[in-house]
């Protein structure tokens, strides 16, 4: 059963995507969406016997593709979605899948009416040490506190101190450290531990009107969860899962390539496994998989994990005081 892809995007993460998707036997590119048809032509030109749109409902309605992976701008993600869904077809969507959590809510249901797959493109709950980590959990004891870093200096931050505001800094675009970077703290989280009762969040604002680093404390009811994230600032703490037995240690949070225990006697257990493909082809893998088997929803990436951490990131948000043109608050 092949499965045939339209891309949304036509940016560096699309190429990584289907440099990794293609590696699936049962996955092929057959249409690009680009608002220019020279940079469509341009892309497909890359990807021999993809058809090229500048227009998303001719493509959503056609019948050269089962389902559609939307790598636009974070503003228009929930809009392309809904438009792709509503002609029957399946969606893989970037993390964040929306500017907020009423654009989500509108997004599952338009899912669920139209029986189609729509799954968050959240890559690092789906690869090989992510498994372990949630298999080997139970090793820690009682759990006490979940931490999170992820500082990554944005090569866009040095044209931006220079007077240019870039996409990644632009609050048109849904965007800002937190939505493209603290994302990869949070999710994982709920996935592992559910939404926490409460949100505490500081972040520090920059004059285009998004944020260039943050900080949410959440509170559980006998555990505590602690993300830092920054735009303009480099970290290189790996993430603690901190149990009472122990503490599991994660190099990379938004990309789980070691994991050990660190027990409270000293002792020390190697859990990491090989990864075999580069992280998005697992995500892809897990698409597929649901797709054959006829599933509308995912248990690891599902709906109620992507809007838990929607409404997570919109109440921080609040608390930041940063807004998008796409909120009704």
């Amino acid at each position: 059963m092949t499965i045939r892809f339209g891309v949304v995007g036509t940016n560096w993460i699309t190429d990584r995507f289907l440099k990794s998707g293609l590696e699936n036997e049962d996955f092929l590119l057959s249409a690009v969406y680009s608002r220019s048809e020279e940079k469509g032509q341009a892309f497909a030109a890359k990807y021999a016997g993809a058809s090229v749109y500048t227009d998303l409902e001719a493509m959503a309605a056609s019948d050269e593709i089962d389902a559609v992976y939307i790598a636009s701008p974070n503003s228009l993600h929930a809009e392309h979605a809904m438009i792709c869904m509503s002609h029957g077809k399946h969606v893989l969507c970037e993390k964040p899948a929306a500017s907020n959590a009423a654009e989500l809510r509108r997004v599952i249901e338009v899912a669920r009416s139209n029986n189609v797959l729509f799954m968050e493109a959240m890559k690092s709950t789906l690869v090989p040490n992510f498994e372990i980590i949630r298999q080997n959990l139970y090793k820690i004891g009682r759990i006490r506190r979940y931490f999170a870093s992820y500082c990554q200096y944005s090569s866009r931050y040095d044209a931006f101190l220079q007077g240019t505001v870039l996409n990644a800094f632009n609050p048109a675009f849904s965007n800002g450290a937190l939505m493209d970077l603290g994302i990869y703290c949070l999710y994982p989280m709920v996935v592992l531990f559910g939404k926490p009762d409460t949100v505490k969040a500081t972040g520090v604002m920059l004059s285009s009107g998004v944020d260039g680093e943050g900080s949410i404390v959440m509170g559980y009811n006998d555990m505590d969860a602690a993300v830092m994230y920054s735009k303009i600032t480099e970290s290189y703490l790996p993430a603690e899962i901190q149990g009472e037995n122990g503490t599991m240690i994660i190099d990379k949070i938004s990309q789980p390539y070691e994991v050990k225990i660190r027990y409270r006697d000293g002792i020390v257990e190697e859990l990491t496994v090989p990864q075999t493909y580069e992280s998005m082809y697992y995500e892809a893998q897990e698409f597929i998989r649901l797709l054959k088997a006829g599933e509308c929803e995912s248990s690891v990436n599902s709906h109620a994990c992507s809007l838990a951490a929607a409404e997570i990131m919109e109440e921080a948000r609040r608390q930041m005081g940063l807004k998008y043109p796409a909120d009704q608050w």
